[in-house]
């Protein structure tokens, strides 16, 4: 990457696309809206059960100028999301302010582990273990949504909802290749602990992306 384009990465005038597509929101609180989704490449906060492993080398995306994103996405939605890989890593403060100057909604997918910038209608703040949120992430965050891999990450859930904001909403979301285990538990979990909600990735079950 040449100098010009490394500084244009840096101040988030370029970022390291991955794809970009409109689609319907399969998970959390805003399940089964439309939304423009813009994958960012770069993390490593190394999920092992990961969907986009594919994501976590941002080199193998290359950089593209956010203001051609925000012309794609405002062609399409009025509600974008930006996820991952790790969008945070990246400063996000100017594809948004551009996005929103073009009257469409921001709302973002993260682990929270890096730095916040970006300007945000909805803050989805998804906690892993092998890399914790910084504290203004769970400030920030509308929403919260745990993966449920085993029974241990009820215990996680619980530690990391004490950490947010009253108002946030608390999602328990069964991962995808353990959800025939796990569905159950979460269904009854939910039951006896009825401030959290159920997320499915419902995306998947409609074959859609």
């Amino acid at each position: 990457m040449d100098s010009k384009t490394q500084e244009l990465v840096n101040k988030g005038e370029m970022l390291p696309l991955m794809e970009e597509f409109y689609t319907i929101q399969g998970e959390g609180a805003h399940t089964g809206t439309s939304a423009y989704f813009i994958r960012i490449g770069g993390c490593d906060v190394g999920c092992h059960w990961c969907d986009v492993k594919e994501s976590w080398d941002a080199a193998l995306h290359p950089p593209t100028h956010a203001d051609i994103i925000v012309e794609h996405a405002k062609e399409y939605a009025e509600t974008v999301v930006i996820t991952g890989g790790e969008p945070l890593m990246w400063s996000l403060d100017h594809i948004t302010s551009e996005l929103k100057r073009n009257n469409i909604k921001t709302h973002i997918e993260t682990s929270g582990a890096y730095a916040f910038s970006g300007i945000w209608d909805w803050f989805c703040l998804s906690p892993k273990k092998t890399k914790l949120p910084l504290e203004r992430a769970y400030l920030e965050a509308n929403e919260l949504k745990m993966i449920i891999h085993n029974k241990d990450d009820f215990k996680f859930a619980e530690e990391q909802a004490e950490k947010v904001g009253k108002s946030c909403q608390l999602f328990l979301q069964p991962e995808w290749s353990k959800k025939e285990k796990m569905t159950p538990l979460i269904i009854d979990y939910v039951m006896k602990h009825p401030k959290w909600r159920i997320s499915l990735q419902t995306h998947k079950y409609l074959n859609i992306p």
